[in-house]
């Protein structure tokens, strides 16, 4: 079910709230196992067939970190983590290697028609994140009901954030409600939820108007104008961010009222200055994935410039590859790696870049970016950029009234996390949510309810 949809915010959402409450005050040591079964039948809500894969990846990775409890072999983690891997390649990229192998004349081009488990390269990277950290000896055991919590949780588990063990671990020993802050943390939640839901649903959902029809008419081979172009460009660019930092917001909130912290993922990343400080604010913990667990293993910044321009590349590819089964994505990834190596180039010649200059250069080389993340081919994209260029009639009836609002909350801020945190507790701020969140369940309503864009990731 859809944060933003009735079942979860007037069904789910109460039940699971009342639940925990009752738990959490009359039988506490309950309290983790309800967690973990609210989150498996929130998974299997969307599709009930994929809750088997869920649970005995849940279930084997676990009984391979008790192996390796007692056997200390680090071949077996390395196998476990190539078995994910796998799993996710099986079901998100089969097709895409065979199509890629099809283009090789006489080989032959297998297909698998599977759906694709929703959230499946999330929890495949927490379950990476741990045992890589259990090798490493940072990562302590522990029980079926806690690891299986931290795979599963709900706020996240389909579209992250991505948690790092030591990050959420602990915090399930608490006894949330009996904090002195409780109800405060409580109510920020429920704003936390409620800014969310108004970015994805009053924000980002009517610049998918603008944006949808012109990428559409761009796939169909169709021309498209430089009016249309810049401004499905433009729409899409402060969509997916409404969209996704929505979504996270959601999370975070959700999170939040059952007595759990969670990571940012975005801060204000369209007022970066540069690549390098756009990639420290959008999708944060991504980005520390990529770091941790891919760049720095490659060789990161250790072992000479070579090798630092090699894992730029390979990490931010394989970045893209991780968004999508496609070449549009990884040519999106590269374009990302390409940058970065360009700035490192230009920090170590010491040369000056002015802030404004900075943020108008990173801003639009992202927006231009964007473009091959969200076209469906390199033809269609190459149609938009034609627009975007000017090789194509200039056109009329540029759309700017959904633009421009989500302009100044994007770049000028501030954040959800940090707009919550520094709002005092008082009656009128929670009259102002309440009608705000009534408004919103109006809104969605009406037919057009979109899904979250990182869900098909």
């Amino acid at each position: 079910m859809l944060f933003n949809s009735f079942a979860f915010l007037l069904a789910f959402l109460p039940l699971a709230l009342g639940l925990h409450w009752l738990v959490e005050r009359f039988a506490p040591l309950w309290r983790l196992p309800l967690l973990l079964v609210l989150s498996l039948a929130f998974y299997a809500y969307w599709d009930w067939r994929f809750l088997p894969l869920l649970m005995s990846s849940i279930l084997v990775n676990w009984l391979i970190a008790e192996g390796f409890q007692k056997t200390r072999s680090g071949a077996l983690i390395t196998a476990a983590i190539v078995a994910n891997l796998l799993v996710l390649a099986l079901f998100k990229y089969f097709n895409f290697f065979g199509d890629l192998a099809a283009m090789i004349p006489g080989l032959p081009a297998p297909k698998l028609d599977l759906a694709l488990p929703l959230g499946i390269s999330f929890f495949t990277f927490h379950h990476v994140m741990y045992l890589t950290d259990l090798r490493r000896g940072q990562a302590p055991r522990y029980d079926l009901v806690r690891y299986g919590l931290y795979i599963a949780f709900f706020p996240q588990v389909l579209a992250g954030p991505l948690v790092r063990w030591r990050e959420i671990m602990h915090q399930f020993e608490e006894r949330p409600y009996e904090r002195p802050d409780a109800a405060e943390r409580f109510g920020r939640g429920l704003l936390l939820l409620t800014a969310g839901l108004a970015k994805k649903v009053l924000i980002g959902d009517p610049l998918a108007e603008y944006a949808n029809p012109v990428f559409a008419a761009a796939a169909a081979g169709k021309v498209v104008s430089v009016v249309e172009a810049w401004q499905a460009t433009l729409a899409f660019t402060f969509q997916i961010y409404f969209d996704f930092s929505g979504y996270t917001d959601m999370a975070l909130g959700l999170a939040l009222l059952l007595g759990i912290v969670l990571p940012q993922n975005f801060e204000t990343p369209y007022r970066s200055t540069s690549i390098q400080d756009f990639w420290r604010r959008w999708h944060m913990t991504l980005s520390r994935f990529l770091r941790d667990y891919l760049y720095i293993p490659l060789g990161g910044s250790r072992s000479g410039l070579p090798t630092q321009v090699w894992a730029l590349f390979a990490t931010m590819a394989l970045g893209g590859l991780w968004h999508g089964a496609g070449l549009t994505f990884v040519a999106w990834g590269a374009a990302h790696g390409l940058a970065l190596i360009v700035a490192l180039f230009w920090r170590r010649a010491g040369w000056p870049m002015p802030p404004l200059l900075g943020w108008l250069l990173t801003f639009l080389f992202v927006a231009f970016c964007w473009v091959l993340f969200r076209a469906t081919s390199f033809e269609a994209a190459i149609t938009i950029y034609k627009g975007l260029f000017g090789l194509a009639p200039l056109g009329t009836g540029f759309k700017w009234r959904a633009l421009l609002p989500a302009a100044a909350f994007a770049i000028i801020g501030p954040t959800a996390w940090a707009l919550v945190h520094r709002l005092t507790p008082s009656r009128w701020l929670a009259v102002v949510a309440g009608v705000l969140f009534v408004l919103i369940l109006f809104k969605i309503g009406e037919d057009a309810n979109y899904e979250f864009i990182y869900f098909q990731f």
